[in-house]
Protein backbone atom coordinates (compact mmCIF):
# COMPACT_ATOMS: atom_id res chain seq x y z
CA UNK A 1 0.00 0.00 0.00
CA UNK A 2 1.30 3.44 -0.89
CA UNK A 3 0.00 6.94 -0.28
CA UNK A 4 -1.00 8.84 -3.43
CA UNK A 5 -2.31 12.30 -4.21
CA UNK A 6 -6.07 12.82 -4.33
CA UNK A 7 -5.47 14.44 -7.73
CA UNK A 8 -3.91 11.30 -9.24
CA UNK A 9 -7.20 9.52 -9.97
CA UNK A 10 -7.96 8.92 -13.65
CA UNK A 11 -11.10 10.69 -14.93
CA UNK A 12 -11.29 12.95 -11.85
CA UNK A 13 -10.54 16.66 -11.89
CA UNK A 14 -10.86 18.77 -8.75
CA UNK A 15 -11.11 22.55 -8.80
CA UNK A 16 -11.59 25.18 -6.14
CA UNK A 17 -12.67 28.80 -6.00
CA UNK A 18 -13.12 30.97 -2.96
CA UNK A 19 -13.62 34.46 -1.61
CA UNK A 20 -11.23 34.46 1.33
CA UNK A 21 -12.32 37.93 2.50
CA UNK A 22 -15.96 36.77 2.70
CA UNK A 23 -14.87 33.43 4.24
CA UNK A 24 -16.54 31.05 1.81
CA UNK A 25 -15.84 28.95 -1.28
CA UNK A 26 -16.55 25.79 -3.23
CA UNK A 27 -14.78 22.65 -4.38
CA UNK A 28 -15.92 20.89 -7.56
CA UNK A 29 -15.25 17.28 -8.54
CA UNK A 30 -15.63 16.66 -12.28
CA UNK A 31 -16.13 12.95 -12.88
CA UNK A 32 -15.27 12.59 -16.56
CA UNK A 33 -17.39 12.48 -19.69
CA UNK A 34 -19.20 9.28 -18.65
CA UNK A 35 -19.56 10.23 -15.00
CA UNK A 36 -19.07 7.80 -12.15
CA UNK A 37 -21.22 5.79 -9.73
CA UNK A 38 -21.40 7.32 -6.26
CA UNK A 39 -23.03 6.78 -2.88
CA UNK A 40 -24.07 8.95 0.06
CA UNK A 41 -24.32 8.82 3.83
CA UNK A 42 -25.88 11.96 5.35
CA UNK A 43 -24.84 12.86 8.90
CA UNK A 44 -26.13 15.80 10.92
CA UNK A 45 -29.49 17.38 11.45
CA UNK A 46 -29.50 20.12 8.82
CA UNK A 47 -27.88 18.99 5.58
CA UNK A 48 -28.03 21.61 2.84
CA UNK A 49 -27.99 19.35 -0.21
CA UNK A 50 -29.06 19.14 -3.82
CA UNK A 51 -29.86 16.03 -5.90
CA UNK A 52 -28.80 13.76 -3.03
CA UNK A 53 -31.48 11.25 -4.04
CA UNK A 54 -29.42 10.51 -7.17
CA UNK A 55 -26.93 8.86 -4.81
CA UNK A 56 -29.49 6.46 -3.35
CA UNK A 57 -28.75 2.83 -4.32
CA UNK A 58 -32.22 2.41 -5.85
CA UNK A 59 -32.08 5.58 -7.96
CA UNK A 60 -32.25 5.26 -11.74
CA UNK A 61 -29.01 7.23 -12.21
CA UNK A 62 -26.15 4.84 -12.97
CA UNK A 63 -23.60 7.66 -12.75
CA UNK A 64 -23.32 11.32 -11.82
CA UNK A 65 -21.16 13.89 -13.58
CA UNK A 66 -20.02 16.19 -10.77
CA UNK A 67 -20.04 16.76 -7.03
CA UNK A 68 -19.96 20.18 -5.39
CA UNK A 69 -18.92 20.88 -1.80
CA UNK A 70 -19.56 24.49 -0.84
CA UNK A 71 -20.08 26.96 1.96
CA UNK A 72 -23.02 29.30 2.24
CA UNK A 73 -25.42 26.88 3.91
CA UNK A 74 -28.62 26.45 1.85
CA UNK A 75 -27.88 29.74 0.02
CA UNK A 76 -24.78 28.12 -1.50
CA UNK A 77 -26.85 25.51 -3.33
CA UNK A 78 -27.04 27.96 -6.26
CA UNK A 79 -23.44 26.97 -7.05
CA UNK A 80 -24.49 23.75 -8.80
CA UNK A 81 -26.03 25.83 -11.60
CA UNK A 82 -22.56 27.01 -12.63
CA UNK A 83 -21.30 23.43 -12.76
CA UNK A 84 -24.30 22.39 -14.85
CA UNK A 85 -23.62 25.27 -17.27
CA UNK A 86 -19.96 24.29 -17.57
CA UNK A 87 -20.74 20.62 -18.17
CA UNK A 88 -23.51 21.36 -20.71
CA UNK A 89 -21.08 23.59 -22.62
CA UNK A 90 -18.69 20.61 -22.71
CA UNK A 91 -21.44 18.22 -23.91
CA UNK A 92 -21.43 16.23 -20.66
CA UNK A 93 -24.60 14.90 -19.11
CA UNK A 94 -27.52 12.52 -19.44
CA UNK A 95 -28.70 12.62 -23.05
CA UNK A 96 -32.38 13.60 -23.29
CA UNK A 97 -32.41 14.14 -27.05
CA UNK A 98 -32.48 17.94 -27.14
CA UNK A 99 -29.54 18.46 -24.77
CA UNK A 100 -27.51 16.66 -22.15
CA UNK A 101 -28.56 17.18 -18.53
CA UNK A 102 -25.57 17.08 -16.17
CA UNK A 103 -26.26 15.18 -12.95
CA UNK A 104 -24.67 17.31 -10.23
CA UNK A 105 -24.92 16.50 -6.52
CA UNK A 106 -24.07 19.07 -3.88
CA UNK A 107 -23.65 19.37 -0.11
CA UNK A 108 -23.00 22.64 1.73
CA UNK A 109 -21.59 23.54 5.09
CA UNK A 110 -22.64 26.39 7.37
CA UNK A 111 -20.06 29.19 7.23
CA UNK A 112 -22.35 32.24 7.39
CA UNK A 113 -20.97 33.39 10.75
CA UNK A 114 -17.31 33.36 9.70
CA UNK A 115 -16.98 36.62 7.76
CA UNK A 116 -19.61 38.06 5.38
CA UNK A 117 -22.95 36.26 5.68
CA UNK A 118 -24.24 37.88 2.48
CA UNK A 119 -21.55 36.59 0.10
CA UNK A 120 -21.98 32.91 -0.70
CA UNK A 121 -20.81 30.47 -3.35
CA UNK A 122 -22.90 30.99 -6.48
CA UNK A 123 -23.01 29.78 -10.08
CA UNK A 124 -20.21 32.14 -11.12
CA UNK A 125 -17.86 30.91 -8.38
CA UNK A 126 -18.60 27.25 -9.16
CA UNK A 127 -18.11 27.83 -12.89
CA UNK A 128 -14.67 29.28 -12.05
CA UNK A 129 -13.94 26.21 -9.91
CA UNK A 130 -14.68 24.05 -12.99
CA UNK A 131 -12.21 26.11 -15.04
CA UNK A 132 -9.70 25.75 -12.19
CA UNK A 133 -10.21 21.97 -12.24
CA UNK A 134 -8.79 21.90 -15.77
CA UNK A 135 -5.44 23.10 -14.40
CA UNK A 136 -5.76 21.13 -11.14
CA UNK A 137 -5.69 23.80 -8.44
CA UNK A 138 -6.88 21.56 -5.55
CA UNK A 139 -5.17 22.25 -2.21
CA UNK A 140 -5.81 21.04 1.33
CA UNK A 141 -6.44 23.79 3.89
CA UNK A 142 -8.49 26.99 3.75
CA UNK A 143 -9.42 26.72 0.10
CA UNK A 144 -12.63 25.94 -1.75
CA UNK A 145 -15.28 24.48 0.55
CA UNK A 146 -12.81 24.64 3.45
CA UNK A 147 -12.42 28.44 3.30
CA UNK A 148 -15.03 29.09 5.99
CA UNK A 149 -14.93 25.76 7.80
CA UNK A 150 -14.56 25.88 11.60
CA UNK A 151 -14.64 23.53 14.60
CA UNK A 152 -15.14 23.91 18.35
CA UNK A 153 -18.37 25.93 18.26
CA UNK A 154 -20.04 24.40 21.31
CA UNK A 155 -19.28 27.53 23.38
CA UNK A 156 -20.07 29.92 20.51
CA UNK A 157 -18.31 31.32 17.46
CA UNK A 158 -16.01 33.46 19.61
CA UNK A 159 -14.42 30.23 20.87
CA UNK A 160 -14.22 28.33 17.56
CA UNK A 161 -11.09 27.39 15.66
CA UNK A 162 -10.35 27.37 11.94
CA UNK A 163 -10.40 24.05 10.13
CA UNK A 164 -10.60 23.48 6.37
CA UNK A 165 -10.68 20.85 3.67
CA UNK A 166 -8.39 17.84 3.63
CA UNK A 167 -7.71 14.76 1.57
CA UNK A 168 -6.05 11.37 1.77
CA UNK A 169 -5.64 8.61 -0.80
CA UNK A 170 -3.90 5.25 -1.04
CA UNK A 171 -3.22 2.69 -3.73
CA UNK A 172 -3.03 -1.08 -3.29
CA UNK A 173 -2.06 -2.72 -6.57
CA UNK A 174 -4.42 -1.23 -9.16
CA UNK A 175 -7.05 -0.22 -6.53
CA UNK A 176 -7.12 3.47 -5.58
CA UNK A 177 -9.19 4.80 -2.67
CA UNK A 178 -9.42 8.40 -1.53
CA UNK A 179 -11.44 10.80 0.55
CA UNK A 180 -11.92 14.57 0.68
CA UNK A 181 -13.52 16.09 3.78
CA UNK A 182 -14.48 19.68 4.59
CA UNK A 183 -14.51 19.59 8.40
CA UNK A 184 -17.13 21.91 9.91
CA UNK A 185 -17.95 20.40 13.28
CA UNK A 186 -19.72 21.69 16.37
CA UNK A 187 -17.22 19.89 18.59
CA UNK A 188 -13.46 20.00 18.86
CA UNK A 189 -11.01 17.98 16.79
CA UNK A 190 -8.31 16.01 18.59
CA UNK A 191 -5.35 14.15 17.16
CA UNK A 192 -4.89 10.80 18.84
Amino acid sequence: MKEISITSFENLKIGQAENSVAGTGCTVFLLGKSGAPAGLDVRGGGPASRESELLHPLAAAQAIHAIVLAGGSAFGLDAAGGVMQYLEEHNIGFDVGVTKVPLVCQADLFDLTVADAHIRPDAKMAYQACINAECGNYQDGNYGAGTGATVGKLLGMSQCMKSGIGSYAVQVGPLQVGAVVAVNALGDIYEL
